[in-house]
């Protein structure tokens, strides 16, 4: 009788058993067909707010607001060469980089930004306005020069930033707020894979040149990539990762993070094969980040806190640069 019960009790450990590793085996079917039952709930409401700039009235407000949606769109026009203003050096409006004039989840949307500031960065490695980062953008992806905090055209752009966010409170951080990160290959770019990928996808709207597809001297129906037109080295499209995280969630166009149609490697191999071309030039890039620790690791110029050389810099491999600033300093970067 105890051998009929001992084999009994082995072959109820062998049925949890065999319970145990069908559970398991369903837990990882549902996690790779993207079901996951412990997945947090994805919260788009904030996007689907009403942002119709006609709903506003014609009052001093509503048209600094009206006004300052003009601005982002029609930047290059309205505060460049064309305008003879020249506070945009090429020919980039703010909507190229904030898509959906700014709605764009994980295209650096503003929704909420103004809730943000003041802000420390470590670029000038102190706590900073709304004005002063909007400048920073003018004086890097613009290419151009500060407009005065107490112009008409900075108040525009303050207030329909402020507008876009007026549903979210201060302290709250929404969904799709930044870039959406990647998993970056332990390898350096391969530029050759690059221009591949780009020869596929970019062509289209960027041309085999990367100059973008103009509708007059001083407009772009899509803007360029590189040349005189473009963003400057100090921009923070030319930190490779930064840009990889960009192109992968939101080129290209039409596509959302939702939908991506290129991989985690051809976002990064032609986000370094976009920014190993000629672009202005930026003064002064030495006195960025005082602090050099706090440089995110894909900064094409130097100076830099550690041993690993400017090419290493700007197309990689990253891993041993991350695991540098981790050992020694405790410091977790991410682009």
């Amino acid at each position: 009788m105890s051998n009929f019960f001992f084999f009994e009790e082995v072959k109820k450990i062998k049925n949890y058993i065999l319970v145990f590793i069908f559970l398991v085996l369903s837990i990882l079917f549902l996690l790779y067909n993207n079901n996951n039952p412990f997945e947090e709930e994805i919260d788009l409401g904030i996007y689907s707010m009403n942002y119709d700039i006609s709903i506003l009235p014609d009052s001093p407000n509503g048209n600094k607001i009206k006004y300052g949606h003009k601005l982002f769109i029609e930047t290059s026009q309205l505060l460049g060469r064309k305008s003879e203003k020249n506070y945009v050096g090429n020919s980039l409006a703010c909507s190229n980089c904030h898509l959906n004039v700014g709605k764009q989840p994980f295209a650096m949307p503003l929704i909420g930004v103004d809730k943000r500031f003041p802000q420390y960065r470590g670029r000038e490695n102190k706590l900073g306005s709304l004005e002063e980062r909007i400048n920073g953008c003018f004086e890097r992806s613009m290419n151009g020069r500060k407009l005065s905090e107490n112009s008409e055209e900075m108040i525009a752009l303050v207030s329909y930033i402020k507008w876009l966010g007026r549903y979210v409170k201060k302290g709250e951080i929404i969904f799709g707020k930044g870039l959406k990160a990647i998993n970056y290959p332990n390898r350096a770019v391969d530029l050759n894979k690059g221009k591949l990928v780009f020869d596929r996808v970019c062509v289209e709207c960027h041309g085999s040149d990367g100059q973008g597809e103009k509708i007059d001297d001083f407009t772009y129906q899509y803007p360029p990539l590189w040349g005189d037109n473009s963003y400057n080295n100090g921009a923070g499209m030319t930190r490779v990762l930064t840009s990889a995280m960009f192109i992968k969630y939101n080129m290209p166009n039409g596509i959302t993070f939702e939908s991506p149609i290129l991989t985690d490697e051809e976002s990064y191999d032609v986000a370094g094969y976009i920014n190993q071309k000629n672009r202005p030039i930026k003064n002064n890039l030495e006195n960025d980040f005082p602090d050099l620790k706090k440089k995110p690791m894909s900064t094409p110029y130097p100076p830099y806190n550690d041993k690993f050389s400017q090419k290493q810099h700007q197309i990689g491999p990253f891993q041993p640069i991350f695991d540098f600033y981790k050992t020694n300093y405790n410091i977790v970067k991410n682009k």
